[in-house]
């Protein structure tokens, strides 16, 4: 078979073995095929799509590509979620502890931050010593210690999504349902878990701008893990205003902290809560959502959730004397709070020019090399809906560079509009996604 007419079958339209798939990915893990005939396959996937079967195989030949983790020591159940971005997602920090609590494992392998959305590394590298590069071993015996663990992707999980990954981002064949597929889900399932909680994202600060997107990927990667014979749920959530009230890296920390402590914002409380009830119920740890609900709320309220995350903290290195004294976390040495020009309500808060002034601050990358600025971003952040008075601050501006304040302030200003009537609340959860049958 040379790979030469694999491309041009795929590229009339037709549909491909699972023997063309596999024997395609190993050979581009290996190098035999070059970049340039991977490029022209995922452009005709790209143009020509994929089904749901072969989507599945593909999945299966990334994520065989290298390295799965062996949890098979870990006796409970192994549940992990995953998002697909957003401004102030820090739901993987609240959750992984609070899920643990309730004798589930949560082994979570996370990202970096991606054009304009946060990542869970950078965020939690923000927490002096915290380690984000440990090994198989010392990933699986965390969980089993603790019963969670949030680290990155070893060189050796999923490396052909690592390879086609650089090179989609680079061809124009990034929106592509079925390649998005089969890179999250390789990662995800290389990681030992039973069942995976989809957290995909619809709005102004979500690579999915729409909720016919968003459904579509969601769909595709449920009806993947359910072939591949794992517990699966999507939920399609609201990103068109930021989650929570804080956007950066340690100053979601703080806030992370704050919602162990059940003093969090209300809908990043909600939200996590939506997400662990998803998660007992795929273990078999809750009967019906409200004793699921029940749980998660008395882990919160009596500070385990929050002791749990200290204890992981702690076994990955980090400082939890952090945790309780946030004058050891980076901080930023200028501050700028942004007026309401006039009383009214809040109609908007555009979570995408919120993202574009955090990374002009320097809370996320503007190349790949970059080095992320920890202390910087916003906080204190106003809620669509929230009555204002002029002269009362929509948010506060945390920089360690006068000109790049500047700059993020220009931007940031914009992501606010004020009307003169109360706005109709958007839910948090637009829609949830199980597998059919």
């Amino acid at each position: 078979m040379l790979p030469q007419w694999v491309i041009e079958k795929k590229r009339d339209g037709q549909g491909l073995s699972e023997e063309e798939i596999r024997t395609f990915i190993d050979g581009y893990t290996r190098g035999d095929i070059p970049d340039y005939q991977m490029a022209a396959m995922a452009m005709a996937i790209f143009i020509r799509g994929m089904t749901p079967e072969e989507t599945a195989v593909l999945t299966d030949a990334m994520m065989r590509s290298g390295d799965l983790v062996d949890t098979s020591s870990v006796k409970l159940p192994k549940v992990d979620k995953h998002s697909t971005g957003g401004i102030g997602d820090k739901v993987s920090l609240v959750l992984a502890p609070l899920v643990a609590c309730c004798d589930v494992a949560v082994p979570m392998i996370s990202g970096r931050g991606l054009g304009i959305t946060g990542g869970t590394l950078d965020k939690l590298e923000s927490i002096p010593g915290y380690r984000t590069d440990l090994s198989e071993k010392e990933f699986v015996e965390t969980v089993r210690a603790c019963g969670c663990s949030i680290t990155g992707q070893t060189g050796r999980l999923a490396p052909a999504d690592k390879k086609l990954y650089a090179l989609r981002d680079v061809t124009g064949t990034v929106p592509s349902i079925p390649l998005i597929t089969a890179s999250i889900m390789s990662k995800k399932l290389a990681e030992g878990i039973d069942s995976l909680v989809l957290d995909v994202k619809s709005g102004k600060g979500a690579f999915m701008k729409t909720r016919e997107q968003a459904r579509a990927l969601a769909e595709s990667m449920v009806r993947v893990g359910t072939c591949m014979g794992k517990g699966m749920a999507a939920l399609i959530t609201d990103m068109e205003q930021p989650l929570g009230c804080t956007a950066g890296n340690a100053l979601e920390v703080m806030e992370s902290v704050r919602t162990l402590q059940a003093k969090g914002p209300v809908d990043l409380t909600e939200i996590t809560i939506l997400f662990g009830i998803r998660m007992l119920r795929l273990a078999g740890k809750a009967g019906d959502d409200e004793s699921a609900r029940t749980t998660l709320v008395k882990h919160l309220q009596s500070g385990a959730a929050f002791e749990k995350f200290k204890e992981m903290v702690e076994r990955q290195g980090g400082d939890p004397r952090t945790l309780d004294d946030f004058s050891r976390l980076p901080t930023a040495k200028l501050k700028d709070k942004v007026p309401c020009p006039r009383a009214g309500y809040v109609e908007e808060v555009h979570a995408e020019q919120i993202g574009k002034g955090c990374i002009i601050l320097g809370a996320g990358r503007r190349k790949t090399d970059d080095k992320v600025d920890f202390a910087v971003g916003v906080s204190d952040l106003i809620k669509e809906g929230d009555k204002v008075e002029k002269g009362q601050p929509l948010v506060t501006i945390h920089a360690n560079d006068a000109a790049r304040l500047s700059e993020g302030r220009a931007m940031i200003e914009k992501a606010f509009r004020i009307s003169d009537g109360k706005p109709a609340q958007r839910p948090l959860v637009y829609e949830t996604i199980l597998p059919k049958g």
